[in-house]
């Protein structure tokens, strides 16, 4: 993925706490634009909340979040959101779920009804990018999980989002779609100028995306280590059985055992 500014996002001396329950402390990070970041970490380390905060669907309670030189102070309208479960609404076929944010978010939505049919093909051209083609008058109920996930980043694309937030979207998902989903995922991002953080806790699937990886520690969390990926792309599956690569999931491996044994 082309890197073209760096620090569009800078997290500074970030703190979250719930009460007396410390869940991040003083986080540091700076991702530049267009790349594509990993965060993992023990369970209950605070991945998912600090993706939240990012996001600003939740405040710090110390330190600032940057997206593109602005604090982040309220839910960022620029952001393309996916998570575990596709949440896709059962009463619309899917190509209008593709097409919900484009109906809430400005300035898409003064404009739905006037550009409809340029919004229909764009979801129609996602669709056919992850191998739904022809599906876009089904319902959710009418497909696999691993097609709904598919649909579900279509939707969170549609609108052409400067920054991609990912909370574990293939975690439900078998071995084999989950794998093919990494696929996908490339692609998708490879043709649009889009900063990625994903949440995982799948170390393969961290290297196989990733630019950069984060590491967490234990409760209360914080970043313990940084490893950029230095793997070519597009990347290919055959690729994760390589000597190279097995190292690197195992050096990830080793920071969050010691990160749990703290």
């Amino acid at each position: 993925m082309q890197v073209v500014a760096e620090d569009y996002i800078r997290i500074q001396s970030l703190s979250k706490t719930f009460g007396d329950v410390v869940a991040l402390r003083d986080i540091d990070i700076a991702i530049e634009q267009g790349s594509f970041v990993s965060i993992v970490g023990p369970s209950g380390c605070g991945k998912s909340t600090l993706l939240r905060v990012i996001s600003g669907l939740m405040r710090p309670s110390r330190g600032v979040v940057r997206v593109d030189g602005t604090p982040v102070d309220a839910p960022l309208k620029s952001v393309g959101m996916a998570f575990q479960n596709a949440t896709l609404l059962p009463w619309r076929n899917v190509r209008d779920n593709i097409l919900l944010p484009l109906e809430i978010v400005a300035p898409h939505r003064r404009r739905f009804r006037k550009d409809k049919p340029t919004y229909i093909a764009r979801a129609d051209a996602l669709l056919h990018t992850v191998g739904l083609a022809g599906f876009g008058d089904r319902m959710p109920w009418q497909l696999s999980g691993g097609m709904q996930q598919r649909a579900q980043l279509c939707r969170a694309l549609i609108h052409e989002p400067a920054l991609l937030l990912l909370d574990e979207p293939f975690a439900a998902l078998d071995p084999f779609t989950r794998e093919e989903l990494w696929g996908v995922l490339q692609t998708l991002c490879a043709d649009r100028l889009c900063t990625v953080i994903l949440v995982t806790h799948e170390l393969r699937e961290a290297v196989y995306l990733s630019d950069t990886i984060h590491v967490m520690s234990a409760r209360p969390g914080r970043i313990i280590a940084e490893r950029a990926i230095p793997l070519a792309r597009p990347r290919r599956l055959e690729l994760t059985f390589e000597p190279d690569y097995i190292e690197l999931v195992h050096e990830l491996r080793g920071h969050i055992e010691i990160a749990r044994a703290a």
